[in-house]
């Protein structure tokens, strides 16, 4: 599995630990789209770069990570093909994965502890969609798209 993450000045510490997280797993390949410092940089900016990626499928998935996740998010959202859960929870990772096949996460470095965010990462990467009756409600999503 490839995956591309990337993250504003706010969750540049969070991203670091989230692709320890990834080391763990001998299958997954990991591209580093920035930021690499604490300059301010803008979140839609990452967002564009992480999500290009997973829709031209030079990604499976993506992570994004600003401050809250929120800003990060929205904009991940914005872009055609971008299924983006913000998930503060392990729960709630699952389930974007089982039924929303979610193909990018976002996550807050300044409200996400690492431990937290590590196992929400595992649930995320783990995850496999379900299809069934989600696949349906998939499909809704993406026709909005039109």
């Amino acid at each position: 599995m490839k995956i591309t993450i990337g993250s504003d000045h706010g969750a540049v510490q969070l991203k670091e630990e989230v692709k320890m997280v990834l080391k763990e797993y001998g299958d997954v390949e990991v591209k580093d789209v920035g930021t690499f410092g604490t300059d301010s940089v803008d979140y839609p900016d990452i967002a564009e770069k992480v999500c290009g990626d997973v829709v031209s499928g030079k990604a499976d998935r993506g992570i994004v990570l600003c401050g809250t996740g929120i800003g990060i998010s929205i904009a991940a959202n914005k872009i055609k093909g971008i299924r983006c859960a913000l998930c503060n929870d392990v729960f709630s990772a699952k389930m974007c994965r089982q039924h929303n096949d979610a193909n990018v996460l976002a996550m807050g470095g300044r409200v996400m502890g690492f431990g937290p965010a590590g196992e929400i990462v595992r649930a995320f990467v783990e995850g496999k969609f379900e299809g069934g009756r989600h696949e349906r409600r998939v499909n809704k999503i993406m026709a909005l798209e039109k």
